[in-house]
């Protein structure tokens, strides 16, 4: 590799990317009437609140070897190319959620869109593992990992109830 990020790096797309989960299920939320689901997403709007709580105080406290460059970058070369590979994944384009979400009929069309955003982010994450240096920040990325793939378990679950439930048209949209 010719290149690794640093923990800084990584964890400010993570924190960026908690917040962006965090108004998807806000709005998600509201549309739906379906008490379990409801209740599934307000968890995971409180996870993600934690988890961007937590990314945040993990930054704020990592040592300076841990959020310094890598490599001599001066034209900002590395900051656009993390910006491209996290704007392939979801709850990175707000704009782009929202027009989904807006085409969700169902609950579980609401469900699957949610599960999708959480494995495209355990794909991107997998990526930033690829490419981040030995030590505390892999290790700081494999908890990233695991943190969303139990999101991506959860909602897999709920998926599968909605899908045998028929959930059909249960959205609510504002008159």
């Amino acid at each position: 590799m010719l290149f690794c990020f640093n923990a800084g790096e990584v964890f400010q797309l993570a924190i960026d990317m908690e917040g962006n989960g965090i108004g998807f299920y806000e709005k998600a939320q509201k549309l739906i009437e379906d008490a379990e689901v409801k209740e599934l997403f307000s968890l995971l709007i409180q996870e993600n609140r934690e988890h961007k709580r937590y990314f945040e105080e993990l930054k704020a406290d990592l040592p300076g070897e841990l959020v310094r460059p890598t490599v001599s970058d001066l034209d900002n070369e590395l900051d656009a190319y993390l910006k491209a590979m996290a704007d392939q994944h979801v709850f990175n384009d707000m704009d782009k959620l929202n027009a989904q979400l807006a085409e969700a009929r169902t609950v579980a069309d609401a469900v699957k869109l949610a599960l999708q955003c959480e494995k495209d982010c355990v794909i991107f994450y997998l990526s930033m593992l690829d490419a981040t240096c030995e030590g505390k920040a892999r290790d700081l990325v494999n908890l990233l990992i695991k943190e969303k793939q139990e999101h991506v378990r959860r909602l897999s679950l709920q998926f599968q109830k909605c899908s045998e439930v028929g959930n059909e048209c249960l959205l609510s949209w504002p008159a």
